[in-house]
């Protein structure tokens, strides 16, 4: 495997859908999609934290996040892993599978062979498609059948993480500032407590701790921005980066791919 991390971001047919394909030695630090993930460890393995709790991931396995979900991810084993994954909004993954907004696949790993040919199946034509050599419509057939495998055989009604009254406020205020961020006392005053007790208390209810959650809510705002088309400098002082280098240092911690790279894949 390669001892630096590579990474392509891959497109699809459908708006609301791509695809990551990754070798790496990146440790990743804890963060979230806004999406559905799934795909399959291809080489190496993987342990990281999820909202299940911590797993670990060996090459075969169907690895799966849920929106929101926070997660993080380092080699298992040696020094590096391959593997590669398919993202949905929750608006696409009604349209191809019914499912409603609580919806959620219940195991972060699964070891189901009809599962993982259907992934490689999609991986396939998706990478068909790209090429010119597929019809959208033979991509969507493999879409749907793994969506629907997993729906059927791993799916659940999602419990929702609570994040309400006082929390909720402050969540809505560091979204609402990316900008020029509050302080800690800002928000402590908001909850009528501590530093430390706000920091516990936040961290408990959204998975991490305000700076970090921030960060995360900048790197997926910027993502839209992106993809719709707003220059990557603009991008990242519209999102409260002090540049477009940290920005780009956000993105590569997070997601493992660039902003450029994601630009360049011209999602819709």
């Amino acid at each position: 495997m390669a001892s630096s991390p590579t990474s392509r971001v891959t497109r699809s047919p459908w708006e609301g859908v791509h695809g990551t394909a990754m070798d790496s030695d990146r440790h990743y630090a804890r963060h979230w999609h806004a999406t559905y993930g799934f795909g399959l460890m291809q080489q190496g393995a993987q342990r990281s934290a999820s909202g299940r709790g911590q797993v670990d991931a060996q090459a075969g396995d169907v690895i799966t996040t849920n929106p929101g979900e926070v997660h993080d991810g380092r080699p298992l084993g040696g020094p590096a892993r391959r593997w590669r994954m398919v993202y949905l909004s929750p608006a696409a993954m009604l349209r191809v599978s019914g499912t409603g907004d609580d919806f959620a696949v219940t195991q972060p790993v699964i070891a189901d062979a009809p599962l993982r040919a259907g992934l490689l199946q999609l991986f396939a034509r998706l990478d068909a498609w790209e090429q010119g050599r597929m019809q959208a419509l033979g991509c969507e057939e493999a879409l749907v059948r793994v969506c629907g495998e997993l729906v059927e055989r791993y799916g659940s009604r999602a419990v929702p993480r609570e994040v309400g009254g006082d929390l909720a406020r402050v969540r809505e205020r560091l979204a609402d500032q990316l900008q020029n961020p509050p302080t800690l006392d800002e928000l402590a005053a908001m909850v009528g407590a501590s530093k430390y007790q706000l920091l516990r208390r936040f961290e408990k209810a959204c998975g991490l701790p305000p700076h970090a959650w921030l960060q995360q809510q900048r790197a997926e705002r910027a993502r839209g921005l992106i993809r719709r088309g707003l220059p990557l400098a603009e991008a990242a002082a519209e999102c409260g980066f002090s540049d477009q280098s940290h920005m780009t240092r956000v993105f590569a911690r997070l997601y493992g791919f660039t902003p450029g790279a994601w630009r360049a894949a011209g999602l819709q």
